[in-house]
């Protein structure tokens, strides 16, 4: 038996390395075929600039509409029952599942119907312009936002807004005053991982809004430019800033000690 147990735990560790020296490999290609002196001049091009902050405005305000509309209905979904919940709760997992393209696909379509180009009229055109970024971005983000806010309330004891409402509170005070401030953490990691998921979506941006160079170039498109153009100091660059955020993604996770939460 205790030659089993050494065995296994060989494996389990070979296997760990693996996976951390195979990902730490890809990072370290990029250096290469670039030199340090050509990323960092790479890091301040125009192009690159722009790439930067259309991409951290594009994905701050998809986020934070996101969370306006997935915090209430994540609650909705974990604390009250109503006919057609588990539909709904199956319909949600839909942008996680489902390529990126294809939904952006189904964007495009959609202004394509006389309601989408209603839509358009009454509002903004979404179509190849920088609204269309945001869109698209909100749909992917959408039901992973409300599948880890619906976790997080799901880990949150009723009870307390129970008492809250015994108390005096109506069910906005309730929400408000107790399960929102005890879910801070949850809605935290929410927020910065649906951040980092927007920063990096490409399938649905390129779809609805098109990959024009200096106008929808967020970080994504400007590395499919990159490569169409054989830039590899460009692409290489724009990678490393991509590896850059999520990391710093992690370590504000990890920070708030919660880690991965479920999905």
């Amino acid at each position: 038996m205790p030659d089993e147990s050494k065995i296994f735990n060989f494996l389990a560790m070979s296997a760990l390395i693996f996976l951390f020296i195979f990902f730490i490999a890809l990072i370290a290609s990029i250096f290469i075929y670039v030199t340090p002196s050509e990323l960092v001049s790479s890091f301040f091009s125009e192009e690159i600039v722009f790439s930067i902050k259309l991409s951290m405005a594009t994905a701050t305000i998809a986020t934070l509409a996101c969370e306006i509309v997935s915090i209430p209905a994540a609650y909705a979904l974990s604390r009250f029952n109503f006919p057609g919940k588990k539909a709904i709760d199956v319909v949600l997992y839909l942008p996680i599942g489902m390529p990126p393209v294809a939904l952006g696909a189904a964007l495009l379509m959609f202004f394509g119907t006389p309601v989408g180009k209603t839509v358009e009229l009454l509002t903004t055109r979404f179509v190849f312009e920088v609204p269309g970024i945001i869109l698209a971005q909100f749909t992917i983000i959408g039901g992973l936002a409300t599948k880890i806010l619906k976790s997080t309330f799901d880990g949150i004891d009723p009870e307390y807004e129970f008492v809250a409402r015994t108390l005096g509170c109506n069910s906005f005070q309730a929400f408000y005053k107790i399960a929102l401030p005890l879910s801070k953490n949850g809605v935290i990691t929410a927020l910065t991982i649906t951040w980092v998921r927007a920063l990096g979506e490409f399938g649905a941006t390129i779809m609805l809004a098109g990959a024009t160079r200096m106008k929808t170039e967020t970080l994504p498109v400007a590395i499919f430019l990159s490569l169409q153009t054989a830039d590899v100091v460009k692409m290489s660059a724009v990678i490393l800033i991509m590896v850059g955020a999520c990391l710093l993604a992690l370590l504000i996770i990890q920070k708030l000690g919660r880690g991965w939460p479920e999905i």
